[in-house]
């Protein structure tokens, strides 16, 4: 009987997936760039909230800062390292599908997959250009910006916008939900540590999620008012988002509970990097 040949796509997966281990690095370098990035932004909202300078930014910020230190160039390009690393093991994960999940949930994993891995791909493109000293435009210009291209795209660009926002806001309400229920990552192993350290690592690890959640809610409200006024003025990126905790009521306090919350998603985020089962 003839053999019979894999499809393409098949073979790509197969081909992908005999390399699987190879991606465990590189996943590993990633959540540990993200934590860098993290810090570099909970450590300046804390210093802004407790009046030692410091200020809201977001990852390009964040990058910005990094260079701005000792080392900043070697600093960049270990950031660019972990940060092309996740993008590359996102996209593995969008070509293999390790976890094998109902259809409906895969298809939705996928695609947000695929959206981190350009959006991580990016950062790391833009640490390049840091280190060769090219920083571009301020973040919140950028976001307003992408959001007028959007707007323009008549008569769907005001949909588009709102779906954007929606999408935020969902995923952000979501995280929310599993900090609140103490769900963290499915894929993580704690159970190398003692029963107390991990206790604490649990609770670290949902207050960072709840903070970056919160402030990832307000920035898809920001869209969705774009959206419905058709002003791309009035969308904020993450670190605008941050910056207006401080106008809510007692925002003092609200801003500096979420400063903190930032290092401690940080601290997630390397608990992540140690902790985290690479499925492949």
């Amino acid at each position: 009987m003839a053999s019979v040949t894999p499809a393409p796509a098949q073979q790509l997966r197969q081909a992908v997936r005999q390399h699987g281990r190879s991606f465990e690095w590189l996943a590993r370098a990633g959540y540990a760039a993200r934590a860098l990035l993290y810090f570099t932004i909970g450590s300046l909202a804390a210093m802004a909230a407790f009046g030692y300078g410091g200020d809201t930014t977001d990852g390009k910020g964040a990058l910005l800062e990094l260079y701005r230190q000792p080392f900043g160039r070697g600093l960049l390009a270990l950031a660019a390292l972990g940060l092309f690393g996740f993008a590359l093991f996102r996209g593995y994960q969008v070509t293999v599908d390790p976890e094998q999940q109902a259809r409906g949930i895969r298809a939705v994993k996928r695609f947000g997959w695929a959206a981190i891995a350009l959006l991580h791909a990016g950062l790391g493109v833009l640490a390049l250009r840091l280190a060769s000293g090219d920083g571009g435009g301020a973040s919140g210009d950028e976001t307003r910006g992408a959001t007028a291209t959007l707007l323009s795209w008549t008569p769907f660009g005001p949909w588009l916008v709102a779906a954007l926002g929606a999408i935020v806001l969902g995923v952000s309400c979501r995280d929310l939900w599993c900090a609140w229920q103490s769900r963290l990552d499915e894929q993580l192993d704690l159970s190398p540590l003692s029963g107390g350290v991990r206790r604490w690592v649990v609770r670290l690890s949902r207050f960072g999620m709840a903070a970056r959640a919160a402030v990832g809610a307000i920035t898809g409200v920001f869209l969705l008012v774009a959206a419905v006024n058709s002003d791309p003025r009035q969308a904020k990126g993450f670190g605008e988002s941050l910056a207006s905790v401080r106008e809510a009521p007692f925002g003092g306090i609200l801003f500096a509970v979420v400063a903190l919350g930032l290092l401690a998603f940080a601290f997630y985020e390397l608990v992540e990097a140690r902790y985290r089962r690479v499925v492949s």
